[in-house]
């Protein structure tokens, strides 16, 4: 979650600082770490998608929203989740260059991407996969992770 608020990706590269656009971040970096301890910790990462909602879960009755429709607003998460988590999976496979630049406008910049935004984000999930990559599965598992600062 710490690495999803790091002022830069609001302040400086145009990422909506709104609840939209903070859960795009926290399912960027989620994806991130899913991404990381694919084929490994499985039981792992199904924990991390149900804390992830558990915690949207609690946000969303934090902020007021009714119980009647927290539940349908959390599946209606799951599925946005679940549609970034495949368009991330697929530019990465894909390994066209600026597919994932392309991933991320449509998904975190839907109303027009600012500048550069969707370029350092790409650049910082390709970076931040090969900074994962270095760290072990079973440490990541254990909590013990560490995520790069973005850097313009």
């Amino acid at each position: 979650m710490a690495a999803a608020r790091h002022p830069v990706f609001y302040a400086d590269w145009g990422v909506p600082d709104t609840l939209d656009g903070r859960f795009d971040m926290i399912s960027l970096h989620t994806f991130l770490v899913l991404d990381r301890l694919k084929g490994a910790e499985a039981e792992f990462r199904q924990d991390l998608v149900d804390e992830l909602f558990r915690d949207m879960d609690r946000s969303l009755r934090e902020m007021g929203v009714g119980d009647l429709s927290v539940g349908k607003k959390v599946r209606k998460m799951a599925e946005v989740f679940y549609g970034r988590v495949a368009a991330y999976d697929r530019a990465l496979a894909g390994g066209e260059e600026g597919a994932l630049d392309a991933a991320i406008a449509r998904n975190i910049f839907p109303d027009g991407a600012p500048g550069a935004g969707p370029r350092l984000l790409a650049a910082h999930v390709l970076a931040q996969r090969a900074h994962l990559a270095a760290q072990e599965a079973a440490a990541i598992a254990r909590g013990s992770i560490g995520f790069k600062e973005p850097t313009p």
